[in-house]
């Protein structure tokens, strides 16, 4: 009773109340909906500066925005969808083999190594990989000379599998100690190593087989940074198909031939020179 007296005697006040509180809220819920826009900008943003295409097929495909292009292309009939009027790429996982052609004419061929077909599972089987080349029609949507390979998670997950180790992430603004007293943490672009001494020694730009390890663990550095960037392991050029898969070069011209890859057809790199002068963005790509 004593608070419908209150509307009755002070309605204006009472209802101005009530909507200020309302007010509040929806300045409070558009508010945090900005500054979530604002931070995946930011994030977004940082990806494309460090030229990060790989975590950006991850995000993609991790929001869906490329969870079905394989999928739709694996269940195409690839004898329907064959150009007549232009070149196109074929890659057989079972022989190993690729064929640039135009209708029945050859116009080059070479062998290639192909996906494993292994599954790595990461302690605790809360993540798992399988190395397997995608079937289906796919594009050539860009290509790159010298390309740096961004390694997935699943890279030092194997690392660590076969040398025994743990891992540990390294996000900016933290370190982690290191068997020589110093502390590993980020600075810029690069890890470093602090010393009690002040002396800062940036560690080496990232080499497959030489990762950083501190305390037993492989330490997974930051995308971004020199450290996560390795040069050379993708040969000399690189045609990408999307999805993180591509033609590549290879800096093992003995895995060529086999099944071996961790998804991507890789070639000699003499080969994906010829392939890299001779093949247009937009190619189509047909894997069987």
């Amino acid at each position: 009773m004593g608070m419908l007296n209150f509307f009755r005697s002070g309605g204006k006040i009472a209802w101005g109340l009530i909507g200020a509180i309302l007010l509040l809220m929806l300045a409070s819920t558009a508010l945090f909906a900005r500054t979530a826009l604002v931070r995946h900008e930011r994030d977004v943003s940082r990806m494309v500066f460090n030229d990060n295409v790989q975590l950006l097929d991850e995000v993609r495909k991790s929001t869906g925005a490329l969870g079905d292009s394989l999928a739709k292309v694996s269940t195409s009939s690839t004898s329907d969808a064959i150009p007549t009027n232009r070149p196109y790429l074929v890659v057989s996982i079972e022989d190993h083999r690729l064929w640039y052609k135009q209708g029945d004419s050859v116009l080059f061929t070479t062998q290639v190594a192909t996906g494993s077909g292994k599954v790595l599972e990461a302690t605790g089987g809360q993540s798992h990989w399988k190395f397997e080349t995608p079937r289906g029609r796919l594009v050539i949507q860009s290509k790159e000379e010298d390309p740096a390979w961004i390694p997935p998670d699943w890279h030092f997950v194997e690392q660590a599998r076969k040398r025994g180790l743990g891992i540990i992430r390294l996000n900016r603004g933290q370190s982690v100690p290191a068997s020589d007293g110093s502390t590993i943490t980020v600075e810029g672009t690069d890890m470093v190593r602090k010393y009690k001494d002040g002396r800062v020694v940036p560690i080496e730009p990232g080499v497959e087989g030489r990762e950083v390890v501190a305390g037993g663990n492989i330490v997974i550095p930051p995308f971004g940074t020199n450290q996560r960037k390795y040069k050379g392991v993708l040969g000399t050029h690189r045609l990408n198909m999307g999805d993180g898969y591509a033609l590549h070069g290879t800096d093992q011209p003995e895995s060529i031939g086999r099944s071996v890859s961790h998804g991507c057809v890789r070639l000699r790199n003499e080969d994906i020179e010829t392939l890299y002068q001779m093949v247009p963005v937009g190619t189509p790509v047909f894997i069987y």
